[in-house]
């Protein structure tokens, strides 16, 4: 088990699925913990329940929005003073083929490019900014095997190609400021037992057809990707700064 009692944390897109998981473990192993949440306030309270009032911060921001980014950050150092990790989760799942209709895949590419990519690139920015003041620290950015592969669902290239931006971003961020104490890690999970998930498993013909594909016959459980995270926030790997670490059963093996 890892202690993260000296660790101030923001995970965004805490409400449901693997955040609700990250936020929740982290705030067991001690973790001073920012919960970041777009619309769904009831599902960031529940995430954060078992979590002391001391030690837990919600913070409402839209990624859709520009500037929501900045609300997020501008809160979350307001609260302790600093932040020593940054967990980039939040993302969106539009669903839309290039051969759908103009304003469809317009919606789309756009959507996901401005929370699942944008929003998280100026976030970690500002990460950055503080952490070269502040000694050092960490961001743990949460992809997916689409952003390495493409995604096999035809619906879902605009999500797949957001996060092979915010991928990008990651590396180059482990690259440029490991010297600083700047560590940055990339989780790219398969197939998680999500909302978001189950909703694309049923454009592929259902959860039973999506599970056939997988080299272990399982869906990856959301606390094992916490886990990992928690594991990562120590700040102790720092040797592992840029890697992606592939979390998918042997399904894809690079």
């Amino acid at each position: 088990m890892e202690i993260l009692e000296s660790k101030t944390i923001v995970v965004t897109g805490s409400s449901k699925g693997i955040g609700k998981s990250i936020v929740g473990l982290l705030g067991s192993r001690g973790a001073h913990v920012i919960a970041h949440y777009s619309s769904d306030r009831s599902g960031a309270l529940e995430a954060t329940r078992s979590i002391p009032d001391e030690r837990k911060l919600i913070v409402q921001a839209d990624f859709s929005d520009p500037n929501g980014y900045k609300k997020l950050w501008e809160e979350a150092v307001d609260w302790q003073g600093r932040v020593d990790v940054l967990v980039a989760n939040a993302a969106v799942m539009p669903q839309a083929a290039l051969t759908d209709s103009d304003q469809a895949w317009y919606q789309a590419w756009h959507s996901a490019m401005q929370v699942n990519s944008t929003s998280p690139a100026f976030l970690m920015r500002e990460a950055v900014l503080h952490f070269l003041d502040n000694g050092g620290g960490s961001i743990i950015g949460l992809s997916s095997w689409a952003a390495q592969r493409g995604s096999g669902n035809p619906s879902l290239s605009a999500y797949a190609s957001s996060k092979s931006t915010s991928a990008a971003l990651i590396k180059s961020i482990a690259r440029a400021y490991g010297k600083d104490h700047i560590y940055s890690y990339l989780i790219a999970p398969g197939i998680v037992r999500t909302a978001m998930s189950e909703t694309s498993a049923k454009s592929l013909g259902g959860e039973d057809v999506v599970t056939q594909t997988l080299a272990m016959g399982e869906w990856v459980p959301p606390i094992e990707v916490a886990e990992l995270v928690a594991f990562l926030a120590t700040g102790n790997q720092t040797q592992l700064t840029g890697a992606t670490i592939d979390l998918n059963g042997a399904t894809y093996i690079r």
